[in-house]
C-alpha cells in the first residue's frame, strides 16, 4: 500500500507542469521502514530532484553506503549542511564534488533586545544564565552539566542553569518522564535547587529567543558523535550567546576560530572548568560570542533561501530567482532617533549613543522621511521631519554655514575645526531645498522654518568647490526652484554646473569620461546634479557630460550581469590603477539607485530601469556573497560589505541610505 501510494504521489508530480523541481528533506528515521517505496518515488519523479541530508553517518557499512548511493544515484543534487558531511560524501562514500552543496542550517533574524531587560522580564535578575533548549531525552547528556555545576557554584554561587524544553515525545511514549525525573532528583542529591530550572514546556519562537538572548553561555552537550546538525546551538550563536559544545561535526566545524569552546562528550570536569572560564573572563566571553554571531549571520534563513535559489536555478535552467520587495519599516530609523536627533553609529542594532549625531545623517535622515511622507503621507512622519529639520538649524552657525559634528551632549565637537565640512553644508542644503520642494503638502510652517535656514548661507554658496559640496547644493537648488522659480537661485545653479562642465572638459578623455582622475564616493551625485542642472535652465552641455559620465560611470560599476559593485572604500580608483573590489557600502548603492531614477525619468532608456531594479537588489542579496544588506527583522541596513563578510552594525547612514 505504501509503495502504491508513493507511486501515485510520483505520478501527480510528473503531470503538474507547474512543478520544476522537488526537494526532499531526508532523515533516515522518516523512510526507514519504506525504503524500497522511496527509492521507486525518486526512479518515477521525472522532474529534478534534489535532497537534503539532515545525516550523513561516516565509517558505515558496505550495506548502508550502497542504501545511500542508491538514493544520491536518482537525484541531481545533494544539499548538506555542513563541509564535514559533504567531506564525508565525497571520501567514503565516492560523491561526485559538482553534485555536492553545503547551504547551513538556517537561523532566524534577531532583534538583539536588551539583556538586562530580559533578565528582569522572566524573574532572573542580573545572574549568569546557562541555557540549553530542546526536546528532552537521555541523549542530551543534561547530567553532564548538573555534575559540572557542583563545582561552578562554589566561586559562581548565583549562577543559573536553564533547560528549556519538554520531553521529547518518542521518550514519553516509551519511558514516560523517567528521564526527567532523574535530573529532578539530581538536583536535589547535588542540592542544585537554587542554580536549575526547567522550563517545561513547548516554547513560541519569540519566547525562545527572549531566552537565548539572555544567555550568557549556552551549553550543547548532546553524547552522540554521530549527530551531524545541530539547530539549538546555531538558534543560540544568531541570539549572541557564547557557546560550550560536544564535539559533534557540526560543532567542530563552527566553533573554530575563537566562535566557542569544544570540551569531550561527558566530561564533567572539563565541562566546569570551561564554564568557569568563560564566566570570569568577560573579554573572552565577548569575543567568541561576537566571532560566532559574525559567523552564523550568513545562515539566516533569507540567506540561506538565496543560497537554495541560485542552486535550483542551476538546476532546472527554467527557474529565475525573484527578490520582494519588503514593506516600509521605519522602526529602526526611529530606535536611531532621540528627541534631538539621529544618532551616528549603531553597535549591531542597538544605537551608540556615545557617538553622538552628524548634520550629515540627520540631513539624509530628513530626505529620506520626506520622501516616505511624500508615498504614504503618513502624519506620523511629520514629528521626525520637524526633529532633523530643527537639527539642521541646531548646527547652523551665525555666518550662516553649518557644523556637521555633534556629541551626545549637543556639544560641537573639535572635529568640526579638523574635516573638510563643504560636503555637510551641501547635504544640508540638499535636504532643505527638498522641503522646500514639498511646500503644497506639509504643513506650513516646517517649508517656511526652511527657506529662512537656506536663505541664511545662500551667500556663501559660491565659495564651496568641493564637487561632491557642489553636486549636492545642485540637488537642493534644482528642488528649491520647483517651488519658488528664482532668477537668482538659477544664477547659482548655472555658476556651480559650469565649474562641474570645465571639470569634465579638462579631465575627460575617449576612454575615461568622468570629472576627476579617479572614481571615489557619491560618484553618482555629480552626473546627477548636472542633468537637474539642464532640467533647470534649458543648458543642453549639462545634459550632454551628465549622459556622458553617467554612462561612464554605470559601465565602471555594472557587470555584464546587470550586477552593481560600486566603488570600494578601501581605495579609490584612480584612472590607469587596478580596481579594488572589495569594501562596498550601501549609501553608494543608493546614491546610484536616486540617480538612474532621475535618467530613466528623462530619458526612458529601459537600461537604466533594469539597473536601477538590479541595485535594488543588491540590498536584498544580489551582490558577490549572495547576502542580504538590509535586515527585514529591524528595518536597518547593514554598514558595509567586505570580501568575506558583511558589517553588522546597522548605523545611521546605512539605514537612510535603503530607505
Amino acid at each position: 500500500q505504501h509503495r502504491d501510494n508513493y507511486r501515485s504521489l510520483a505520478n501527480i508530480i510528473n503531470l503538474d507542469d507547474k512543478v520544476e523541481l522537488v526537494v526532499l528533506q531526508h532523515e533516515f528515521g522518516f523512510f526507514h521502514d519504506n525504503k524500497e517505496a522511496f527509492i521507486d518515488f525518486l526512479k518515477s519523479v521525472e522532474k529534478s530532484k534534489s535532497i537534503v541530508f539532515h545525516t550523513v553517518l561516516p565509517n558505515a557499512n558496505e550495506t548502508f553506503k550502497e542504501h545511500v548511493n542508491e538514493i544520491i544515484s536518482h537525484t541531481d543534487s545533494i544539499i548538506v549542511m555542513t563541509e564535514k558531511s559533504a567531506a564525508i560524501l565525497r571520501n567514503e562514500y565516492n560523491v561526485p564534488d559538482e553534485k555536492i552543496t553545503v547551504i547551513p542550517h538556517g537561523t532566524h533574524l534577531v532583534a538583539h533586545l536588551d539583556k538586562g531587560q530580559l533578565k528582569e522580564k522572566y524573574d532572573i535578575g542580573n545572574r549568569k544564565v546557562l541555557s540549553t533548549f530542546g526536546l528532552l531525552g537521555p541523549g542530551k547528556s543534561i547530567e553532564t552539566t548538573l555534575d559540572a555545576l557542583t563545582e561552578v557554584v562554589k566561586t559562581k554561587p548565583d549562577v543559573l542553569f536553564l533547560v528549556i524544553g519538554k520531553t521529547h515525545p518518542g521518550i514519553v511514549k516509551n519511558d514516560g518522564e523517567s528521564y526527567r525525573e532523574f535530573l529532578e532528583s539530581k538536583v536535589r542529591e547535588l542540592k542544585l535547587e537554587n542554580n536549575v530550572r526547567f522550563i517545561n514546556k513547548y516554547l513560541g519562537l519569540d519566547e525562545l529567543l527572549e531566552y537565548l538572548q539572555l544567555t550568557d553561555i549556552y551549553l550543547f552537550t548532546s553524547k552522540d558523535p554521530n549527530q551531524a546538525v545541530s539547530g539549538t546551538f546555531s538558534y543560540a550563536a544568531s541570539c549572541g550567546c557564547a557557546i560550550i559544545a560536544t564535539p559533534i561535526p557540526h560543532a567542530v566545524e563552527f566553533l573554530s576560530g575563537d566562535s566557542g569552546v569544544v570540551v569531550d562528550f561527558q566530561d564533567s570536569k572539563q565541562l566546569g572548568e570551561a564554564i568557569n572560564k568563560l564566566l570570569f573572563d568577560v573579554t573572552l566571553r565577548n569575543t567568541i560570542r561576537m566571532n560566532a554571531l559574525h559567523k552564523i549571520m550568513p545562515t539566516s534563513w533569507e540567506n540561506t533561501s538565496v543560497a537554495h535559489a541560485l542552486l535550483f536555478e542551476k538546476l532546472t535552467g527554467n527557474i529565475s530567482l525573484k527578490y520582494k520587495r519588503p514593506e516600509f519599516n521605519l522602526n529602526h530609523i526611529k530606535r536611531m532617533t532621540t528627541d534631538f536627533g539621529m544618532i551616528q553609529f549603531a553597535k549591531l542594532n542597538q544605537p551608540d549613543r556615545e557617538s553622538g549625531y552628524t548634520l550629515d545623517d540627520n540631513a539624509r535622515a530628513l530626505i529620506a522621511m520626506c520622501q516616505h511622507y511624500e508615498v504614504t503621507r503618513d502624519v506620523k512622519d511629520i514629528k521626525y521631519i520637524q526633529l532633523y529639520l530643527d537639527f539642521i538649524e541646531f548646527c547652523q552657525q551665525g555666518d550662516g554655514m553649518f557644523l556637521n559634528y555633534v556629541d551626545y551632549k549637543k556639544v560641537f565637537t573639535s572635529q568640526n575645526f579638523e574635516c573638510n565640512l563643504e560636503d555637510a553644508n551641501g547635504r544640508a542644503i540638499w535636504a532643505l531645498g527638498y522641503l522646500i520642494s514639498m511646500s503644497e503638502i506639509l504643513p506650513g510652517g516646517l517649508h517656511l522654518k526652511a527657506e529662512q535656514i537656506l536663505e541664511k548661507t545662500m551667500a556663501h554658496i559660491e565659495n564651496i568647490h568641493s564637487p561632491r559640496a557642489m553636486a549636492f547644493i545642485i540637488k537642493g537648488l534644482y528642488y528649491y526652484n520647483i517651488a519658488n522659480d528664482s532668477k537668482a537661485v538659477r544664477l547659482l545653479i548655472r555658476k556651480l554646473a559650469d565649474r562641474l562642465t570645465q571639470m569634465y572638459l579638462h579631465e575627460a578623455t575617449p576612454d575615461w569620461q568622468w570629472f576627476e582622475s579617479y572614481l571615489t564616493y557619491a560618484n553618482s551625485i555629480l552626473p546627477e546634479a548636472l542633468l537637474l542642472a539642464y532640467l533647470d535652465t534649458n543648458e543642453e552641455i549639462y545634459k550632454d557630460v551628465a549622459k556622458k559620465t553617467f554612462d561612464f560611470l554605470l559601465s565602471q560599476t555594472f557587470n555584464e550581469k546587470d550586477e552593481i559593485k560600486v566603488i570600494s572604500n578601501r581605495n579609490w580608483y584612480v584612472k590607469g590603477g587596478e580596481r579594488n573590489h572589495f569594501g562596498e557600502q550601501p549609501i553608494d548603492v543608493a546614491y546610484t539607485i536616486m540617480t538612474l531614477d532621475v535618467f530613466y525619468r528623462y530619458f526612458k532608456k529601459q537600461s537604466y530601469q533594469k539597473q536601477l531594479n538590479s541595485a535594488f537588489e543588491w540590498f536584498l542579496g544580489k551582490n558577490h556573497l549572495n547576502r542580504i544588506i538590509y535586515n527585514p527583522l529591524t528595518g536597518g541596513c547593514f554598514d558595509g560589505l567586505e570580501e568575506t563578510n558583511v558589517n553588522l552594525n546597522q548605523g545611521a547612514e546605512s539605514t537612510v541610505s535603503y530607505l
